[in-house]
């Protein structure tokens, strides 16, 4: 990940990583228009998410160039990573909707991205013995007192429990899917990341078919068009579009970079949440995202300089 990728300029690289950021922030902002104008839940959402985005995966697939291949994985790990990619994709964007749902776009937003973090060094500590070193130690202490600050020091009218949880419950999903991988690519063994988000968003869509019919899948509203266009915005920009243009990118530039250009992804979410939405952004959502965002740099930042030479 720290080296160029064949035929890619780095500059590109850094457009598409742009794009990416910008489009995934928009994604919770979609799905709080459509909890405006339709009945349309989080989990039909997540499952119109998964299926547009598999379909749309899947053609990305169908005419990309052939890839040269790396080391061999075997069934198992291939299974396994593709049903806990599922699994973890699957909790990570439904309960991000929902949480959006519940307290807002900038504050589920936040939460979510600022939390992830914190999890990831923990479980990596407990599961794979990673320690975590000062630096370490200090980032997650200013992620946990970034996020202190947004929940405590927020306004109840803006913040609520309720929302939070369902942000770490989606931030979880997101830490889950993480490990998995760097679990899995401990012997330099790694599949195809594309193809397996492609093969995540099925798994997604099949798990939420039955919740998302008990939501109901098909939205009432009185402006179809609106929300047809959302829908399909939703499936295609933050979903397809986003991830064929992220792991095209991350190929070509180094993780540290990576992370701080991702800082795109809540910032766009912020203000679309203020200037589309009519969402105050108050003292203590600006202190704890700065928190959580100056960690999440300094933890890919360690994670980076661990790689180095891998």
């Amino acid at each position: 990940m720290s080296h160029p990728g064949p035929g890619l300029p780095v500059g590109r690289s850094l457009f598409y990583l742009v794009v990416a950021g910008i489009a995934w922030g928009t994604a919770g902002a979609a799905a709080s228009l459509l909890y405006r104008v339709s009945d349309l839940g989080p989990l039909a959402l997540s499952f119109w998410r998964c299926a547009g985005g598999l379909v749309l995966l899947a053609g990305v697939l169908a005419v990309r160039p052939r890839r040269p291949r790396g080391p061999a994985e075997s069934g198992r790990r291939r299974l396994l990573r593709i049903l806990g990619t599922g699994l973890g994709l699957t909790v990570f964007q439904s309960a991000y909707f929902a949480a959006v749902a519940a307290t807002g776009l900038a504050v589920g937003t936040v939460v979510t991205l600022g939390a992830g973090p914190v999890l990831i060094a923990v479980g990596a500590r407990l599961t794979m013995g990673e320690r975590l070193g000062r630096g370490g130690a200090v980032a997650v202490a200013g992620a946990l007192a970034g996020l202190a600050v947004l929940v405590l020091g927020g306004e109840a009218a803006q913040v609520r429990p309720a929302g939070v949880l369902l942000a770490l419950l989606s931030a979880s999903g997101y830490a889950a899917i993480t490990l998995l991988t760097r679990w899995l690519g401990r012997d330099g063994a790694s599949g195809d990341t594309l193809a397996t988000s492609a093969w995540a968003f099925g798994i997604g869509a099949v798990g939420l078919l039955p919740l998302a019919a008990a939501e109901g899948l098909v939205p009432h509203t009185a402006a179809p068009g609106q929300v047809l266009w959302l829908m399909v915005y939703v499936a295609a920009v933050p979903t397809a579009l986003a991830y064929a243009l992220y792991f095209t990118g991350a190929a070509a530039v180094r993780s540290a970079t990576v992370s701080v250009i991702m800082l795109l992804e809540p910032v766009s979410a912020a203000v679309i949440a203020v200037t589309v939405l009519g969402e105050r952004l108050t003292a203590a959502t600006v202190t704890g995202t700065l928190a959580c965002a100056e960690t999440r740099v300094a933890a890919e930042a360690r994670r980076s300089r661990a790689a180095v030479p891998a």
